[in-house]
This record gives structure tokens, C-alpha cells and sequence, in this order.
């Protein structure tokens, strides 16, 4: 790469960022239905015409900016994963924490991927690796427990057999039926639990929700069949 095209690579970073932070700024104040292009460009001292050259759509804008957050939860999460102490049941525990964590540091950002769907977008598939980066992570301890230390695998109806076998076959292979299930309904009430706190469902209710989260999210490890290690 010349030096010319390298200058104009990093000045495009630099431009695409600025348009994002300047967008992430409005999420807070404005939220996600009211994001304009227009205004972002307004603010960063550029007009419409060069934004476009940058984010053609109001879409493609709030696609990167999802995609964006998604990354950062799922680094969060993976990287915690990977510091936590103990065994399988412990990474389950930190994984969860680093969820609530992320959320409770960006709740604007938590809000765009978890909050109210935004009016007239719908995300495209090319968010969905991003977006599957805490569940995989999931699927993968109990992937490992199950090769190793083993789970107590949860009780599955005949009726939810057929259903359960799909999802093995569709993101979760060499993972048991009925530990599936469970980790499905687990990620669902993991990000209950953090939508609760962040959305203020839990005002006046629960007090101290770290020590009510990490129980919960145990109890949740546990439904998926997961065994707390030695104290």
C-alpha cells in the first residue's frame, strides 16, 4: 500500500469512528428512533452528501452500530471466560457477570440490541455472528462438561423432543436434547435479568443485585445441568 492510500485509510477510519461516537452520543439523548444522519453529520461539522459516502442509510448506520455492540459484549464475555478461576460452573458464573457488567457500563448501546426494536429496521444477518458470541460461549461450557466432568441432564418432555433435536442439529452439535433446551432458556433469563436492573423493574424490589444476579445465574447454571466445584 502506497503512503497516499495508507493516509486515506487511516483519515476513513478516523472519519467512520467519529461518525459512530457522534451517533452513540444521540443514542443516549435522543435514542435510536430519532437517529438522523443529518443531525450526525450537522454536529461533526460535515455535510449530508459526505456522510453518505460513509453510511449510505440511517440502517446502515445503526447495522454498524449494533454490530459494534454486540462485539463489545461478546469480548466482555470471552474474555472473562477466559480469566475466570475454577471450573466449568465458575466460568458459567463469569461469563453472566460480564453480561450484567457490560450492560450496566453502556446501557444506551444495551439498549439498541436488547431494548425496544427500533421502528421500520430490521437487522441483517450479517449481525448474527456478533450476536451469537455470548451464546456460543454458553453452549460451549456445557459442550465441555458434557465430553467431560458430565451434566446432570434436566428432565425434556416427549412433545419437546422433535423441537429439541432441531435446535441440536441447527447451532449446538454434540450437545444433549435436553441440555439445549435448558440453554436456551437460560440466555432468555440471563438477559431478563439484566433488562430488569437496567430498565428499573427492580426498584424498590431488590437491593443488592449482584449478590440476587450471581445466585440467579447459578440457578440458572444449574438448570442447564452444571455442577458447582469444590468450595
Amino acid at each position: 500500500m502506497s503512503t497516499a492510500q495508507g493516509a486515506r485509510a487511516r483519515a476513513r477510519t478516523e472519519v467512520t469512528a467519529a461518525i459512530k461516537d457522534e451517533a452513540r452520543r444521540q443514542l443516549a439523548a435522543e435514542g435510536a428512533a430519532r437517529l438522523s444522519l443529518r443531525a450526525v453529520a450537522r454536529e461533526l461539522g460535515m455535510v449530508s452528501s459526505a456522510l453518505y459516502r460513509y453510511f449510505p442509510s440511517r440502517d446502515d448506520l445503526l447495522t454498524a452500530l449494533i454490530t459494534d455492540a454486540y462485539d463489545s459484549l461478546g469480548g466482555s464475555a470471552e474474555a472473562a471466560h477466559e480469566a475466570a478461576a475454577g471450573g466449568l460452573f465458575e466460568r458459567w458464573i463469569a461469563v453472566c457477570e460480564a453480561v450484567r457488567s457490560w450492560a450496566l457500563e453502556h446501557p444506551h448501546e444495551y439498549a439498541l440490541i436488547y431494548g425496544t426494536p427500533v421502528p421500520g429496521y430490521t437487522a441483517p444477518d450479517t449481525t448474527v455472528p456478533a450476536a451469537a458470541r455470548v451464546g456460543l460461549l454458553l453452549i460451549g461450557i456445557a459442550r465441555e462438561a458434557h465430553r467431560g466432568p458430565g451434566l446432570a441432564r434436566p428432565a425434556l418432555p416427549a412433545d419437546l423432543r422433535p423441537e429439541a433435536e432441531r435446535m441440536v442439529a441447527d447451532f449446538a452439535p454434540d450437545v444433549p436434547p435436553e441440555v439445549v433446551t435448558a440453554l436456551v432458556a437460560a440466555w432468555a433469563q440471563l438477559y431478563g435479568l439484566v433488562s430488569f436492573e437496567l430498565f428499573g423493574q427492580f426498584n424498590r424490589m431488590v437491593e443488592d443485585r449482584a449478590a440476587f444476579f450471581r445466585h440467579a445465574v447459578g440457578q440458572l447454571a444449574r438448570g442447564v445441568g452444571l455442577v458447582p466445584g469444590p468450595a
